[in-house]
């Protein structure tokens, strides 16, 4: 069988894609495990400053494979829950705590966990024929993997209302629009403006782009008061560190600095 999670590495960058193409890359109990194992080497490994995340084939990532866990009329039903607090709920925990730049490169269809998986990616583009699906009420479920938390912080609640009920395609173009990805290329410039992006961010400063996406994530549920605590904390870290001298000197000997965190 072929791996579920494909692992190839670039300089400091490393890539993970999904790779059920046949099932759109839809999540099973095994492609989850290989994950988490991906995450393991990528979490311990001091010399990947950049993670790049996408799709095999023709789409993103169709959320959990049904046939997976299927329920027969009249038989014994799963507990639901289960899944997401063993599999879900800590993959996306690992991937907003992963101090390194998550990349997410959006290939066709999102759909269900999968739309909400791209969602914690530090920087989302998407190729100009994604889309991105709450499906989650065709099947008499709610948005999973965080879907109701990110749209409801990104979007507001008229739009991830409609969205989660409609369970209406979102064209990677509005979803630029909203404010939902960072920004929309042709199909063909995907990968290449990925990876484009992943090296340019392996040159930053890795304790400066750890504390950025901290901070950010912080700020979704802090007052002002306490984030600008926050603030004063981080800089003052960041300040005493190497990257910030190199950085200044650099800037005032007008030369590209070189980072090594």
């Amino acid at each position: 069988m072929s791996p579920t999670i494909l692992v190839s590495r670039d300089g400091a960058v490393t890539r993970l894609t999904l790779n059920r193409p046949a099932r759109l890359n839809s999540f099973t109990t095994q492609m989850h495990a290989d994950l988490a194992a991906a995450l393991d080497v990528i979490e311990a490994d001091a010399t990947c400053r950049v993670v790049v995340l996408t799709g095999a084939g023709r789409g993103f990532c169709a959320g959990q494979d049904l046939a997976d866990r299927a329920v027969a009329p009249g038989s014994a039903r799963r507990d639901l829950g289960e899944s997401m607090e063993l599999r879900y709920n800590p993959l996306v925990r690992r991937l907003r705590a992963l101090p390194k730049p998550i990349v997410v490169a959006v290939n066709g269809v999102a759909a269900g966990g999968g739309a909400n998986l791209a969602l914690h990616g530090d920087i989302v583009i998407a190729g100009r024929s994604a889309k991105f699906i709450q499906s989650f009420v065709k099947i008499g479920l709610i948005p999973d993997v965080g879907g109701t938390w990110t749209l409801t912080h990104l979007l507001g609640e008229a739009r991830a209302k409609a969205l989660a009920m409609l369970a209406e395609p979102l064209t990677a173009e509005r979803a630029a629009e909203w404010g939902l990805i960072w920004k929309v290329v042709d199909d063909a410039d995907l990968q290449g403006e990925a990876d484009r992006l992943a090296t340019r961010l392996a040159t930053q400063p890795p304790a400066a782009l750890a504390a950025i996406k901290q901070s950010i994530q912080t700020a979704a549920t802090a007052t002002l008061d306490a984030q600008l605590d926050h603030e004063r904390d981080v800089q003052r870290t960041l300040g005493y560190g190497d990257d910030y001298a190199e950085g200044v000197a650099a800037f005032i000997e007008k030369r590209p600095p070189v980072f090594k965190g």
